[in-house]
């Protein structure tokens, strides 16, 4: 049977699809494709899906999971018995300038893949949540036993509410659920809101910086062959319904792990990788902590290592290059185009 990837257009989900693809599986691809984001990048992710597939594997339907409707007119006729669930309203600054925004993709569009879930009686629904829910937590590394009830965004905000309402649907429906907090996730086909985009094309262009709370910043920064790793390995192994207690505390068959590196970077690192990759040195420009912003953030691998044999690979001063590579082949041909 098919299996739904939401957000398939974006960068979690074209890479998650493609590879479900290249093993063999049959995947429903939805997006709404919208404007966050140039369209053009969107697009590009998804014609680079279907160079994975043979004929008939791979179906794409343009849909805004939040319309109720919508949804369920893109998965008629398809019998979906797994659900990957990435699809969102990203971004920490941005909710602080369109809140509805994530109140609607967020909030309404997951209880739209619950119910879809709970109709469809889905082996597994694995989803997205993010590292951003730990808010200001001054312990680390973070665990997912920690509290996580004081965000800091309103995104993290919805992210959490996310894992709340799973919890209710696994606990009255049954309903095997995985959750997934991201930590910092980059790569080829990233998003170019993100730090190693808006870094890599400045300073290849000689364009200034921005560095937040004057630099003094570490992320858990993850790659993204290990992130569908992980990913991948989540939908494979469903929590069992065995009234045992399960990562984060549910003993209703759901789960929370958190997924990254497990080893935070300082931004200057970062930045000095790029400068190495680009072999070109960076203009920074100073600047304060952003509302929403945390200053570290640090993933506890531990459960999710231990059920599910996580093992991260990939440090920065490799993945970033790889990045960089990928970013400039791509600018290339978007010029040449």
């Amino acid at each position: 049977m098919p299996i739904l990837v939401t957000g398939a257009a974006g960068f979690i989900g074209a890479h998650v699809a493609r590879f479900l693809l290249a093993r063999g599986e049959h995947v429903l691809g939805i997006d709404n494709l919208n404007d966050y984001y140039p369209v053009s990048l969107k697009k590009d992710r998804l014609d680079w899906i279907g160079e994975a597939t043979g004929e008939g594997r791979f179906d794409f339907v343009q849909c805004d999971f939040a319309d109720e409707t919508a949804l369920d007119e893109a998965v008629s006729g398809h019998e979906i018995d797994r659900i990957v669930h990435l699809g969102a309203q990203a971004g920490v600054r941005y909710s602080l300038e369109n809140p509805r925004a994530y109140v609607r993709s967020n909030l309404a569009g997951h209880v739209n893949i619950l119910e879809l879930a709970r109709t469809r009686s889905a082996m597994h629904l694995v989803y997205a949540s993010s590292s951003s829910v730990y808010g200001a937590n001054a312990s680390t590394p973070f665990r997912v036993e920690d509290r996580v009830d004081r965000p800091v965004s309103l995104y993290a905000a919805t992210k959490r509410s996310d894992e709340l309402m799973s919890e209710t649907y696994s606990y009255l429906y049954r309903i095997a659920q995985t959750g997934l907090r991201f930590f910092t996730v980059y790569g080829p086909w990233g998003r170019p809101d993100m730090a190693p985009w808006l870094f890599t094309s400045a300073i290849s262009e000689g364009r200034p910086i921005k560095i937040f709370n004057g630099g003094d910043m570490l992320r858990d920064f993850t790659y993204i062959d290990d992130i569908v790793a992980g990913v991948v390995a989540a939908l494979d192994h469903p929590p069992a319904d065995d009234g045992a207690e399960k990562a984060g505390g549910s003993h209703a068959p759901h789960r929370l792990y958190n997924i990254g590196n497990n080893r935070p970077e300082k931004l200057e690192y970062l930045i000095s990788t790029i400068e190495a990759a680009v072999g070109r040195e960076a203009i920074r420009d100073y600047q304060p902590m952003q509302p929403g912003d945390v200053p570290a953030t640090f993933a506890d691998i531990g459960a999710i290592e231990r059920d599910l044999g996580f093992a991260p690979t990939t440090p920065l001063n490799v993945g970033m290059p790889r990045f960089v590579d990928w970013y400039r082949d791509y600018s290339q041909g978007k010029n040449q185009g």
